[in-house]
């Protein structure tokens, strides 16, 4: 939907960011909106702190620019910014009372004192902390002293309130409290918040759009609905609650295969007979005792429950794992039926379909890929010098606990579980992706050798 230029207060274009040689953020385009709840959303070391940062004017960008109401601000100072940053870690002045601390950067601007008073007491009010201002700020809970810290922001009336993870710190219920609080903040001060979290559902609670990033790029921007209900790839939708995420075979339109049964779903236009990724909601597979009236069988493994509903593994005649979601309890150990409404099945393009490196031959049976040499096939028509593009299937490549039977090595960084195996992200010290398909348990951080068959490389020379 095209967005008139008027309502855009930042307007991030084309902005990159390394530390050393570990690129932070790639080329990140991005547009706020005046009034917005935007939310950063994703793992940790994903980039969206950086990216909170730069716009608070904390760093610089490598390349790109930031615009505040088409406005360039890459030259001016975070002080000089009509924005403000609420932390994780407060921040308050221990040596202040609540009153002095919120009062403070008004006083560093010489704002008249009646002015400062009014200000404070309206903002202390909105945060509801109004019978607190003579008190040590040390004498406050955590979650006081985080409406303190938003209070100090808010008091200079900044455009862009700008909130990096400040809910962290906080027990369980405060924290829901204060979702709910600053909700209403945002409701009622109608200014633009950029929030940051790696919690997704409070992403969800709070936005008016996430902006789902990982490893320095931007995945999938959308409501709290769009993302939940139409992840645009398997990592959005790993990330974003609970998932069955499986392999999939797209037959014909409002046709797929997955878990070895074909289901009716609402997709269309991928094709026919194309490998597909596919996502279904654990509440949205119906769990019954009538098998007759499934489309397909199973045995529960466990039945846990969670407070509002049961959450029970079952795995299905077909050796698939599913996780489902009802608020009837079914015994471990007993055969249910199962069906999935065509509505309920999400169809999602692979982003791979193998492994593709690039490479150059040392000789015709030796080639250095991923930074390292490999052994592979004589090839024919291929010589010393000559550079190849080399596909490798996900399920043959070979991890190893011992690093030295491996040709190189590399460290696990997402995991992703597809029903009856799991799926791989391996990166390699010098930053290459390789993806792995694998019945093994690996946790994440591992280090691995990496081995791969010389007869599982299909070798092709790149044009010239």
């Amino acid at each position: 939907m095209k967005v008139d230029p008027k309502d855009i207060i930042i307007d991030i274009q084309h902005i990159s960011k390394a530390f050393g040689d570990k690129v932070v953020l790639d080329d990140i385009n991005l547009y706020i909106k005046k009034g917005e709840f935007l939310t950063l959303l994703g793992p940790s070391g994903c980039g969206k702190t950086t990216m909170l940062r730069m716009i608070a004017g904390f760093l610089g960008a490598d390349s790109g620019v930031i615009l505040l109401d088409g406005k360039d601000i890459s030259p001016m100072p975070p002080h000089e910014r009509p924005l403000n940053t609420v932390f994780q870690k407060y921040a308050l002045f221990p040596h202040l009372d609540v009153y002095d601390n919120v009062a403070f950067g008004l006083k560093l601007k010489k704002t008249p004192k009646e002015e400062i008073d009014q200000r404070v007491k309206k903002v202390l009010k909105l945060v509801s902390m109004s019978d607190y201002e003579d008190r040590d700020v040390n004498s406050l809970s955590g979650g006081q002293q985080q409406r303190i810290a938003i209070a100090r922001a808010l008091v200079n009336q900044p455009k862009v309130l700008l909130l990096d993870e400040p809910l962290a710190a906080l027990d369980l219920k405060m924290r829901k409290d204060m979702q709910i609080e600053l909700k209403e903040m945002h409701e009622k001060l109608g200014i633009t918040f950029v929030y940051v979290t790696h919690d997704q559902e409070e992403a969800l609670t709070l936005s008016d759009t996430i902006v789902v990033m990982n490893e320095g790029k931007i995945q999938q921007i959308g409501t709290p609905m769009d993302i939940y209900n139409e992840p645009v790839n398997s990592f959005v939708a790993d990330f974003i609650g609970e998932s069955n995420i499986v392999n999939g075979t797209m037959i014909c339109d409002r046709k797929v295969e997955f878990i070895g049964h074909e289901f009716d779903c609402v997709d269309e236009g991928f094709g026919e007979n194309v490998p597909v990724d596919v996502v279904v909601r654990p509440e949205d597979i119906y769990i019954m005792n009538n098998l007759d009236a499934a489309q397909f069988t199973g045995t529960v493994q466990t039945c846990i429950f969670k407070g509002v509903h049961y959450e029970m593994t079952v795995i299905t005649k077909e050796g698939y794992e599913v996780m489902i979601q009802d608020y009837n309890c079914f015994e471990v150990g007993s055969e249910v039926g199962m069906l999935i409404k065509p509505a309920d099945i999400q169809v999602m393009k692979k982003e791979r379909i193998c492994n593709t490196f690039e490479g150059e031959m040392l000789s015709d049976s030796r080639i250095w890929m991923l930074d390292a040499e490999f052994d592979c096939e004589p090839q024919e028509g291929l010589s010393k010098g000559d550079m190849v593009k080399v596909e490798v299937p996900f399920g043959k490549i070979d991890l190893r606990d011992n690093l030295d039977e491996g040709s190189t090595d590399g460290s696990v960084s997402f995991i992703l579980y597809k029903g009856n195996h799991y799926h791989l992200t391996v990166i390699t010290p010098e930053g290459h992706h390789i993806y792995v398909d694998t019945n093994d348990v690996w946790d994440k951080n591992d280090i691995v050798g990496i081995h791969i068959d010389p007869a599982d490389m299909k070798i092709t020379k790149i044009s010239e």
